[in-house]
């Protein structure tokens, strides 16, 4: 029996492999867009000029790739931060045994510039966060894969943010880069177009992503009755209280080694009141909300999402949008088969397309630390760990009086939880600046006493 582990390479003539695909290009067709010129140029705009990135190179991006360059999309850019397991192999059928502990997203790279030629896939093996403005600016389209709703709303904020508008408020041709965002849940599937400042952003439809739970602390810190609560034990308060790795090192759960620990904190916690089920899988699972992923679900939500992305480069039929009657599409396949289309609106209020201030409206006598509780609860914000800067009484700058993310500033500033705003706002009506790990900008918060 041959190795799974044996590369190989199909060498199919250029003309034939896009022979299907020059078809529909080469013609007009009924449901062609406005913007659609069969031809040559098309050809070559499709192969060369057009710059995808995919967003994530697990189960839903290996399918990503292997579609949009089977569909002529030549010049990809994938990035992920996570390396391959054995438990990815089963369904992430770019990787291999003997790829276990590399990078996704280079060895992903790697199988598709010598499974097609032409193909020039660029890997970054690293965070989005830690990509700029001007790095997200290259691309004409950006496709997310992402099993994480903070990766998801990083990436809207940011998407957004590069959009540029004129003097009258309209948008600058070619600054809103269209996204679109694929997401699988069991034998459940979205595809959602979206269209910077035209359709909704992910922020806008965020009411539609039940809020993750939560386990009362009292819970975790006297009598755990779960498995789960053993693992969010270790997360939520031993960490903190134990700081393994040093006091400048966060938890990272897609670092092994901080799961490891994770999982054998967990473990000790189960032993001590007689509780099983804590295993490593397991410990991932409850430490980064992970559901079982369905190669299927991936296949067919990956295709949708690469049918949207050729439609958006090449207008060779017209893309979902609000007025093509749905810019989302729902699939749900676990009963019986289903699938359908809708619309939903932009959010006046939307702390990222809405572009104005979120109002909330609070008691002068809240405190910094009830106050950030409220931001984490409020639907319009749903922030994670916030930092707050206020206007500085003697210059035109902001002062922060509150920073969780640099460990020197949160020393100076921790105790002002305590305190009330209202010991820095004096007035109603007053806006806050924002600076949160779920957003790729700062945000205003306009703070109303009542």
């Amino acid at each position: 029996m041959a190795s799974t582990d044996v590369e190989m390479r199909v060498d199919i003539d250029p003309d034939r492999r896009w022979e299907d695909l020059y078809r529909l290009l080469s013609r007009p067709g009924p449901s062609a867009g406005p913007n659609f010129f069969p031809g040559d140029e098309t050809k070559e705009l499709l192969h060369n000029l057009i710059r995808v990135l995919v967003v994530g190179a697990g189960g839903l991006g290996c399918e990503l790739l292997k579609d949009l360059t089977l569909l002529g999309f030549l010049n990809i850019d994938v990035i992920d931060m996570d390396t391959i397991e054995v438990t990815n192999l089963n369904r992430q059928f770019l990787f291999r045994k003997c790829d276990v502990g590399q990078s996704k997203a280079v060895v992903a790279a790697n199988f598709i510039n010598k499974r097609v030629p032409g193909a020039s896939v660029t890997p970054h093996f690293c965070k989005i966060q830690e990509k700029d403005a001007d790095f997200y600016q290259q691309f004409q389209i950006i496709v997310l894969g992402l099993d994480s709703l903070e990766a998801r709303r990083w990436m809207n904020d940011m998407v957004c943010s590069l959009a540029q508008f004129d003097d009258d408020g309209n948008i600058e041709p070619g600054t809103n880069i269209p996204m679109v965002d694929g997401g699988t849940e069991g034998l459940a599937g979205h595809v959602n177009v979206i269209y910077p400042f035209v359709t909704p952003c992910f922020e806008c439809i965020l009411p539609l992503f039940p809020p993750q739970v939560n386990f009362p602390m009292c819970t975790l810190a006297d009598i755990p009755r779960t498995p789960a609560h053993c693992v969010e034990w270790a997360k939520q308060l031993e960490w903190d209280r134990v700081r393994p790795f040093g006091d400048d090192t966060d938890l990272e759960c897609d670092d092994p080694k901080h799961m490891q620990w994770l999982y054998e904190t967990a473990l000790k916690r189960a032993q001590q009141f007689g509780i099983e089920g804590v295993t490593l899988k397991f410990t991932q699972g409850v430490a980064k909300r992970i559901i079982p992923a369905i190669a299927a679900t991936n296949a067919i939500v990956a295709a949708a999402c690469a049918n949207e992305v050729l439609k958006l480069a090449t207008a060779v039929s017209r893309h979902m949008s609000t007025e093509s009657g749905g810019h989302y599409m729902m699939y749900q396949g676990g009963d019986a088969i289903y699938t359908n289309t809708l619309s939903h609106e932009r959010k006046d209020d939307c702390p990222v397309c809405g572009r104005k201030a979120v109002k909330i409206h609070v008691h002068e006598d809240i405190t910094v630390a009830q106050l950030i509780e409220l931001m984490k609860e409020d639907s319009r914000l749903r922030l994670k760990n916030p930092a707050i800067s206020v206007p500085a009484d003697t210059t035109s700058g902001m002062k922060t009086i509150y920073n969780p993310h640099v460990k020197s500033i949160y020393e100076r500033t921790r105790e002002n939880l305590d305190h009330p705003i209202s010991s820095w706002i004096r007035s109603s009506g007053v806006e806050l600046t924002v600076d949160d790990p779920v957003m790729a900008t700062q945000k205003q918060v306009l703070v109303m006493f009542s």
